[in-house]
């Protein structure tokens, strides 16, 4: 597995890995716990929010970055994060792993870079968010193996 920067060709293909990977969250989890109501005005257009969200993950001077698994030539993941200097603080925003790929050490392995890019940059502590429902559950393991602690949060939807 080689791990590398994001490239301006990589955007399409990581924009469709995400959409690909977050799917079965928002269809088939978040939709039938929600309601249509609550679903729609939550995440109605929650692909075309990852189109805009992942074109804006990389941007160095912003102290955003990306970088991307490929195993044989092929994307198998990628991890992009953020790093608050003055708060020696860094953050993972996403981490996508093709189905494909899953169970194969990818996303440690992209956590465990991007925590060395973090440190790099003098950031002594890393946040890191998932849900608590049961899609979320492999990377809340993986988060809890890498050494996070999680800390219990609800939040709560209610239609009007």
């Amino acid at each position: 597995m080689l791990i590398r920067p994001f490239t301006q060709h990589d955007l399409a293909p990581l924009t469709e890995l995400t959409i690909d990977t977050f799917r079965p969250f928002y269809e088939d989890s978040f939709r039938p716990l929600m309601g249509e109501d609550v679903f729609t005005v939550q995440h109605g257009n929650w692909r075309d929010d990852y189109r805009k969200q992942v074109a804006e993950l990389h941007a160095p001077e912003r102290h955003t970055y990306i970088a991307v698994a490929e195993v044989e030539d092929t994307i198998a993941g990628y991890v992009a994060w953020n790093v608050d200097q003055a708060r020696k603080k860094g953050e993972v925003t996403i981490l996508a792993v093709s189905a494909e790929h899953r169970r194969h050490h990818v996303a440690t392995s992209l956590c465990e870079h991007a925590f060395d890019q973090m440190r790099a940059l003098d950031a002594e502590v890393v946040e890191v968010g998932t849900g608590g429902d049961q899609f979320h559950a492999p990377a809340r393991a993986l988060y809890e193996a890498l050494g996070c602690t999680p800390l219990p949060l609800t939040v709560y939807f209610r239609q009007l």
